[in-house]
């Protein structure tokens, strides 16, 4: 755990993404791994809250009295079969007892759940050593803290998702206590000697790498440059801001192993089932709702198939009011109604093979329905940015709508199934996908790929945005004639500092590679560049 802190605080580059962040996920998730490890092998006690089992277990006559240590001391290997054979006395522990009859004992499926929530964890810092738009790396961070909470906490159900992201903070304070008092019961009994020993070792280590270091900086001056990327600034900014990350990464690691060495009980954090609705009561404004979104769609279906053209002539708008004018209202109209399909599936009846019926035919009629609202959402934003440019903001808007209409297909399957307890972990799953896959065409180059298509088709260019991407745009922005290229590139290349070793990314690098057979030092007037 310490030498995870140490690597992450070191290789973390505060300024921009690099190799350092996935340096840092993957020692942190090495060292959480090794904490999950330790504890499945260690057998359970019967002090302290570790021991599971006989709070799990039934009331009644087992859980008193001298059966209950034997039932909570039993070993591993009996509370995996599901039975207790220590004494004769012993009562059959339930099956889902013996499930959490030690630390860290979520099942299989738990366990599956949570390697690939770190596995996507890891995936999406990998990021910011591959693209170079700070944006996109600043969303899959995000996404990342999501990811590796549940990675570490095991939450499946919406409510124990929920109650996973508060876990964080609190498992660091609690965290403390068992720490020390993990060290002092792992403590040696020769611990004099022993530091002294580490010392002896690591003041000698240092001494050798330094002396041997600077002999070989100043024989070799890439070894030299190496070197310099993997030392750390010895400046007081420098200091005071490797403590700073060291005590964040330490506290966020400490946490996260003390959730995986004693991992919450979130699967019986389950609301109660509601009471049923009255047919009537859920039916009448489902079946009112499915006619308004079926008139719409009727209308959408014009759009879809008579174009843009004839809603301009029979609606009498301007192109650019039809472009923009309802896509953001489609939009919340989509995310509502995966509000009003939820409530509805949870307090609709489902008694009898008619409720079951009518449940099916209205909430998959609205599903389908939906679907063609989410195509015309996304018709709309393609008109928009084919009139007035691709842009960051249409391209992530749009990719939350797709997102969502693949969203309405799983929705479509839980209705036809009449289950959706796969559902939620599915919601944030696809989430993560989406925005792996938005890293993945490289959305700063993906813009600038279509505007400079726009512009040498029609002659019209926004200078001014197009140069305020990332380097990742670089290859695109170079196919355009001068003197626009030199407009585009110059402020990206004088804001494209060389990276040191923990801050290699392999968009920078490619840009720098494309503007080294650029010249960018003509000068242009940039100020008649046409723009939308």
């Amino acid at each position: 755990m310490t030498a995870a802190t140490v690597v992450g605080a070191s290789a973390l580059t505060m300024v921009r993404p690099g190799l350092g962040w996935l340096v840092a996920a993957l020692a942190g998730t090495a060292a959480l791994v090794t904490a999950a490890l330790n504890t499945t092998a260690t057998p359970p006690t019967t002090s302290g809250p570790t021991s599971t089992l006989a709070a799990a277990a039934p009331p009644g006559p087992t859980t008193q009295g001298p059966t209950n240590t034997t039932t909570a001391a039993a070993p591993s290997g009996a509370t995996r079969s599901g039975t207790v054979a220590a004494t004769p006395t012993a009562t059959p522990a339930p099956p889902a007892a013996a499930a959490t009859a030690r630390p860290g004992a979520t099942g299989a499926p738990g366990r599956a759940a949570q390697v690939v929530w770190a596995a996507a964890t890891i995936a999406l810092v990998a990021v910011g050593t591959v693209r170079a738009a700070g944006w996109l790396f600043a969303l899959c961070l995000l996404a990342a803290v999501m990811t590796g909470t549940l990675a570490v906490t095991g939450g499946r159900s919406p409510l124990g998702m929920l109650v996973a992201a508060t876990l964080p903070p609190a498992a660091t304070v609690r965290a403390l206590p068992w720490a020390v008092r993990g060290l002092r019961d792992k403590q040696p009994a020769t611990s004099g000697i022993a530091v002294g020993r580490i010392l002896t070792s690591l003041a000698v280590s240092a001494g050798l790498l330094l002396l041997f270091g600077l002999l070989f900086s100043s024989a070799d001056a890439v070894f030299e440059n190496l070197v310099t990327g993997l030392l750390p600034d010895v400046s007081s900014v420098g200091v005071l801001g490797w403590l700073a990350r060291l005590a964040l990464i330490g506290a966020a690691l400490l946490g996260g192993a003390f959730l995986v060495s004693r991992p919450p009980d979130l699967e019986g954090l389950r609301p109660t089932p509601p009471r049923p609705a009255h047919r009537l009561e859920w039916t009448l404004p489902l079946v009112l709702l499915v006619a308004l979104f079926s008139v719409f769609v009727l209308v959408q279906l014009t759009v879809l198939f008579g174009g843009a053209g004839h809603v301009l002539r029979t609606a009498g708008l301007t192109y650019a009011q039809y472009a923009r004018g309802g896509f953001w209202q489609l939009l919340a109209v989509t995310a509502l109604t995966l509000l009003v399909i939820a409530i509805a599936a949870r307090r609709a009846p489902k008694a009898t093979r008619a409720d079951r019926l009518l449940v099916r035919v209205l909430l998959g009629t609205l599903t389908g329905l939906t679907l063609v609202i989410v195509a015309s959402a996304l018709y709309r934003m393609q008109v928009y940015a084919d009139a007035y440019g691709a842009t960051r903001l249409r391209l992530v808007v749009a990719t939350v709508e797709l997102w969502l209409g693949l969203l309405f297909v799983l929705v479509g399957v839980a209705v036809v199934r009449l289950r959706a307890d796969w559902l939620p972990r599915l919601v944030i799953g696809t989430a993560v996908l989406a925005l792996l896959g938005l890293a993945l065409v490289n959305p700063d180059r993906l813009i600038a790929d279509r505007n400079v298509d726009r512009y040498l088709q029609t002659g019209r260019l926004d200078v001014t945005y197009l140069s305020g991407l990332s380097a990742d745009a670089v290859p695109a922005l170079a196919r355009l004639p001068e003197p626009m290229r030199v407009c585009a590139l110059g402020q990206i290349a004088a804001e494209l500092p060389s990276d040191g070793l923990w801050g290699t990314n392999l968009g920078r690098d490619r840009a720098r590679r494309e503007l080294s057979s650029i010249p960018l030092t003509a000068r242009a007037d940039c100020n008649g560049a046409r723009s939308w």
